[in-house]
């Protein structure tokens, strides 16, 4: 009810007559949102087919793609799956950066099979725990806000083609009781014991501290991300306004000289912003503050290397980006 409730009030996140393809490691979080989405789906006529990413981390990795594959096709649910090498899930980034490579992919396949419905809907099971860790992860990184706004509940990945995480209205325990109330089965991954990795980590001894303080704690962190989500929006349409004020020849320079006249609050969120928009997706709140610091009047024409091979430089009138593998 409360996944429906929620469906209702935002009808573009899972519309009618949508075709979508779940990704389902097959723990909890997925396996809760397979079952309520096939619940769901006589009702919105949703067209649904699953998705399974092999990391081979483990030396399970096979049996519970198996396993899965065969619970699915009792259920009638197709099935899909794909099995990565070494090097393409390094890390925790790469694998990511993996899974949704291999979704789009799938979904486009399957969009071009049957063009009168494409798949214009990729649905994972993040929950408001997953979006908690998140938080704390980008904050202790030194993130500026939008990055404390992470895991937005639908972002476009390609084209047509949304991702949405229709389960950051649930905390970790309410999808452990969804699977426990419908007798899912579960398969555990044994990597997600892996402490080394930093959001294990932060899953298995930081949060359940937070917790046993603050009852609820990763639901409150959540529900300010999704806060900071809204603001962060406004924010960027306000500097998208600002740096068209100050922009330079391009949207390659800005001048310095209208830059002073803002606040230095103001210019910080104006420097995230345009960095954001000409590709500089890693830069943290030091670098904006190093930036901030140097374009003021007293101080001299200088240069800051930044992530990706970017250069931020400016003279008496103008600060410019460059990208040196141009």
């Amino acid at each position: 009810m409360r996944l429906h409730k929620r469906l209702k009030q935002n009808k573009s996140l899972l519309p009618v007559n949508s075709t979508l393809l779940l990704a389902i490691s097959g723990g909890q979080d997925s396996m809760a949102l397979l079952k309520l989405i096939i619940d769901l789906k006589r009702l919105y006529k949703w067209q649904v087919e699953v998705w399974h990413g092999d990391h081979k981390w483990h030396t399970k990795s096979k049996q519970i793609e198996e396993e899965l594959k065969l619970w699915c096709l009792n259920k009638q649910i197709p099935f899909h799956s794909n099995k990565a090498n070494k090097e393409e899930v390094a890390n925790e980034a790469k694998a990511r950066d993996w899974r949704y490579q291999n979704l789009l992919m799938k979904a486009n396949l399957l969009s071009s099979k049957n063009i009168y419905f494409p798949y214009t809907r990729i649905l994972t099971g993040h929950t408001a725990t997953d979006r908690a860790e998140t938080v704390i992860m980008n904050l202790a990184r030194g993130s500026d806000l939008i990055g404390l706004s992470t895991l937005k509940e639908q972002r476009t990945l390609e084209n047509n083609i949304d991702l949405v995480r229709p389960f950051l209205i649930f905390n970790r325990n309410e999808t452990l009781e969804i699977c426990k109330e419908f007798n899912l089965p579960i398969w555990i991954d044994p990597s997600n014991e892996n402490i080394n990795l930093t959001r294990n980590k932060i899953r298995k001894e930081v949060l359940p501290i937070l917790n046993s303080i603050y009852q609820g704690a990763d639901s409150r962190i959540a529900s300010l991300a999704s806060r900071l989500e809204s603001i962060s929006k406004d924010q960027q349409s306000l500097a998208k306004i600002a740096i068209e004020f100050c922009q330079g020849e391009d949207i390659t320079s800005l001048s310095r000289k209208k830059l002073i006249d803002f606040s230095s609050s103001i210019r910080k969120i104006l420097f995230f912003h345009w960095l954001n928009m000409l590709g500089v997706t890693r830069v943290t709140s030091l670098q904006i503050e190093e930036i901030n610091s140097k374009i003021l009047k007293s101080k001299p024409p200088g240069i800051i290397h930044l992530h990706g091979d970017f250069i931020i430089r400016w003279d008496k009138e103008t600060i410019y980006i460059s990208n040196k593998a141009n």
